[in-house]
């Protein structure tokens, strides 16, 4: 299955970035439960309508992937590289990393929430947001 489907089979019960993070678990090493944990504060843009979780998550993945753990500067610069190149993909298929721009809706504020929530935004516009996400960090496995 891929890490898109996995991931969209969880969403509903676990946020955007949840779901997008915790398919990845087995591949960085790390059990779902310790996953989901992680990544559950991230969701609608970290309960503020900011970056989306779907991005935040993918930015756990990546630095799972790449990251530097001795303060090497190439390897630090070689992340940040590619945090840049995954939000020229994200936003080239989107127009933004922001929550509330991706669903025109500030889900920090609740009567806005409801609305995203009557329009049905979480059924039809983030399952798209987890699958570009997803598929961006599939074709990056390196």
């Amino acid at each position: 299955m891929k890490k898109s489907e996995h991931a969209l089979q969880l969403f509903g019960t676990f946020n955007c970035s949840q779901a997008v993070f915790s398919s990845f678990a087995d591949e960085l090493g790390i059990d779902q439960a310790t996953a989901l944990k992680l990544a559950s504060g991230f969701g609608g843009g970290m309960a503020c309508g900011e970056t989306c979780g779907a991005v935040t998550a993918s930015y756990l993945v990546i630095g799972m992937r790449h990251g530097h753990t001795t303060g090497d500067v190439n390897a630090k610069s070689a992340t940040k590289q590619l945090i840049r190149q995954f939000n020229a993909d994200f936003e080239k298929e989107h127009g933004a990393l922001i929550c509330k721009k991706l669903l025109g809706y500030d889900l920090s504020i609740p009567e806005e929430q409801e609305q995203a929530r009557e329009n049905q935004v979480f059924d039809h516009i983030c399952p798209k947001l987890i699958q570009t996400a997803c598929t961006i960090l599939e074709k990056d496995k390196k």
